[in-house]
Parts: C-alpha cells; structure tokens; sequence
C-alpha cells in the first residue's frame, strides 16, 4: 500500500509526518524544482507493507496540483504507483450550518445518496471530506455565480472513497461533509452565507484539496481530504485563530488514520475499500 499525502506549507507537512512517524523520515527530491518527498514506512497492524510519502506543495489548488501530478507522475514511471493520495492540512470551518442544509437546494452541489446532514465544525476539530468541491471555478452572471459545469464543461467535485471516509471519521472523530476549495479565502460573514447557500453541505473551506483530487483522478487515483479546524470561516479575527492547536490535532488525527491506511485494500472485486 502506497499513500501520497499533499500539504501546502512545511508545518503542516511536518505536523502529518509527526502523527504517521515513530522514526525520522527518508528524504528525497522530486524531479521537480523544491519538490521534497518526506517518506515514512510504519509497519502496519495487519495487510500490506505501507508506505507513505508526504508532500508540502505550496498554497493554493494549482500548487496543490502541480505538486500532486509530479509525485504521481515520478510513482508510475518508476512502476510504484500510489493506491491513495490524501490532501491534508488546516483549514477553516463552518461554524453554523445552513439552515436549509438538508432541504433541496437547485443550485447546491448534489450530494450521494448516502450523505449525512450538514454538521459543524468547531475550533481543533477534524473534519473529513465526502465531497471535495472547486467553489469559487466557474464564471460571476448577472443572476450570480455560475459553476464550471454549469457552463457545460470540466468538474466541480470529487468523491472520496465512501468506506475510507466512513472508517477515518469513526477512528478519529470527525465531522464527515463537503470541504470547499477556494483560491481566494472567505473573509466576511456575506461570503460565508453565500457559499453556504450554494453548497448547503459544506464543512470546511480549504485552499488545496481540489487540486490534489484533480492530479489524482487524472492517474485513476483515488483521494481523500482530512482537515484540522485552525479558524472559523468568515471575518478574518487572527486573534481567534488556533492554528498550533489545529496542527496539534492533525498530528494525532494522522496517528489514527496510519494504521487505517494499511489495512484499506482492493475488495475481491476490484475496488478499494
């Protein structure tokens, strides 16, 4: 079993290692510039030898991308292909639901059938997305913002693995939603309301997480998002922010999620579970 986890920044990135890592990681560079690839091999309770790479590819979902399809890419061709890659981090969270969250919404990302009601998330909390949704791509009409897919091409959204949300949020207690990726973060209540309105689901905001999913569908890899809580999503209140506390709780959360990663497999029929 083969995990490549994607951070933005360094400290994120060291707070992963911490959390997987009884011992120091190997290191070793990408065929692209600043490309470091963090690689840890705990020794899992049963199945498969695991081994786990962690990235800091830098802020923002093209970063994320770029940083996600190098290491992907420099996997297959050395014939060690990933069977998972992982966006994680800090992020900040929707500390009070949509009131019409679990209501149909004709402009909201449509949810699996299986989707559990919109929760929150509060400060040091994990959250883990069953939607990885791009919600500022698409175009600004006169009747509001329009997305991607609305304009009849690309996509807005990737699903994790049903079962592999299902296990991480139950081992680590996390909020299961939809965790938004922006490139401009959410810095007024009016912005919080909208994306809100539009994905009634929504969870967390993040800066990465569609970006990695994108280099990853792109090689048939499937991801996964896990986010600490370090700020609420709204007015921007530095003073209020926990950021140490949320690398805290990343650090324990992927603690949890190693041993999981290791027993996480293809299904007699040829899907992982």
């Amino acid at each position: 079993m083969r995990v490549l986890i994607v951070t933005a920044v360094s400290a994120e990135r060291d707070a992963v290692v911490r959390g997987i890592g009884a011992t120091a990681p190997e290191v070793a560079e990408l065929p692209v510039p600043g490309g470091m690839i963090h690689r840890l091999s705990p020794v899992p309770p049963t199945g498969p030898p695991l081994t786990v790479d962690v990235l800091a590819a830098g802020v923002g979902p093209a970063a994320a991308a770029a940083g996600a399809a190098a290491a992907l890419t420099a996997a297959a061709v050395a014939r060690t292909p990933y069977d998972l890659a992982v966006s994680a981090g800090i992020g900040g969270g929707f500390t009070t639901a949509h009131p019409d969250a679990t209501a149909a919404h004709p402009d909201a990302t449509e949810r699996p059938a299986t989707a559990q009601p919109a929760a929150t998330a509060c400060l040091g909390s994990i959250v883990v997305a069953d939607a990885i949704v791009a919600a500022d791509l698409g175009a600004e009409t006169p009747d509001g913002f329009a997305a991607v897919t609305d304009l009849g091409f690309g996509t807005v959204e990737h699903l994790p693995p049903a079962a592999l949300v299902a296990a991480v949020a139950e081992a680590t207690d996390a909020v299961r939603g939809t965790v938004l990726t922006v490139s401009t973060v959410t810095g007024s209540a009016g912005r919080a309301a909208e994306l809100l309105r539009r994905h009634p689901h929504a969870v967390a905001e993040a800066m990465e997480g569609f970006g990695v999913a994108e280099a990853a569908a792109a090689q048939s890899v499937p991801a996964l998002e896990v986010r600490a809580i370090s700020n609420a999503v709204g007015p921007r209140d530095r003073a209020a922010w926990r950021i140490g506390a949320a690398l805290e709780a990343l650090t324990s959360a992927f603690g949890t999620i190693a041993p999981l990663l290791g027993t996480w497999t293809l299904d007699p029929e040829g899907t992982r579970q």
